[in-house]
């Protein structure tokens, strides 16, 4: 079970899941330094997340969630191709 990974947008646009990964437990996802443009996480309760209703991190941004069930709950899309984020579980 990974500790922490990364996730890149193919496609600017195009929305794509985290991950696979249970978590059950805290989890930082930080913009990748490298970002040209921003990305958006989260989940638009429909498995969506587009940059208009997601939560918007620009490089080096990060955010940490209290409780995630598993990398599949949180969506990432970007208004660059290639642009992504880097994770971190905290409940080792």
């Amino acid at each position: 079970m990974a500790m922490s990974g990364q996730k890149a947008v193919t496609t600017a646009g195009t929305a794509v899941v985290l991950g696979t990964e249970r978590v059950d437990g805290p989890l930082i996802v930080k913009a990748k330094d490298s970002n040209d443009g921003v990305v958006a996480i989260g989940n638009d309760g429909a498995g969506d997340v587009t940059l208009s209703n997601g939560f918007r991190l620009a490089a080096n941004d990060e955010v940490t969630i209290p409780w995630v069930g598993s990398l599949a709950d949180i969506w990432l899309d970007s208004a660059t191709n290639g642009d992504g984020v880097s994770w971190l579980k905290l409940n080792a």
